[in-house]
């Protein structure tokens, strides 16, 4: 059984979708072993708390990042955290983090990587005219929206969208990549080749 921890800042739609896929057997021999916000009023924490799982608020306000994050490993390493699933955390993590962690945190990101990183990525995407949007789930390392990539989705972007609404349709296929690429890390078939993942190694 893997442990993971789920790091959130609101309302964590893709933290739903993780334990949703667990509970379904869709994600099997894993369990959500602490979901940890920056933020008392994340509304993720309540859902994590009606599930009856483990939620914890470690504030990040007045803090140094680091000093942060020290507080954040250690309540990932109490809980015996296998991978940990950022799904809407919005703090950068200290390169010091990361180490503690090597190829094992998630992140998800609404536009197809390298394309619009940080924030407002739907709107940049709209701003920017292009046709095909989507979703990229990937390691996290040192920099932003930069590690290698598991998984991507692909959205049209249609005529008739608005920002709203290409995020919306941009969310629904969040909710399935990232389930799967958890699988994937979980299952372990697969190298890291330069910034490529191989499949069916190992």
């Amino acid at each position: 059984m893997k442990n993971l921890g789920i790091l959130l800042s609101g309302r964590g739609s893709n933290f739903v979708a993780i334990a949703d896929s667990i509970a379904a057997g869709r994600i099997p021999d894993a369990r959500i072993a602490v979901v940890i916000s920056n933020r008392a009023d994340a509304p993720g924490l309540e859902g994590a708390r009606q599930r009856g799982l483990n939620a914890l608020v470690i504030s990040s306000k007045g803090k140094r990042r680091e000093e942060h994050d020290r507080a954040v490993v250690a309540a990932l390493l109490d809980n015996k955290v296998d991978l940990v699933c950022l799904a809407g955390y919005m703090r950068l993590l200290s390169p010091w983090f990361v180490q503690q962690f090597p190829a094992r945190i998630l992140n998800i990101h609404p536009s197809l990587l390298p394309a619009f990183p940080g924030l407002e990525a739907q709107q940049q995407a709209f701003a920017y005219g292009v046709r095909v949007s989507g979703c990229t789930v990937h390691f996290v390392d040192e920099e932003l929206d930069h590690g290698a990539i598991l998984v991507q989705k692909t959205v049209p972007v249609l005529d008739s969208d608005d920002e709203q609404t290409l995020a919306a349709r941009i969310l629904e296929q969040e909710h399935i990549a990232y389930p799967e690429a958890i699988n994937i890390v979980l299952e372990g078939k697969f190298e890291i080749a330069g910034r490529r993942i191989v499949r069916g190694q190992r």
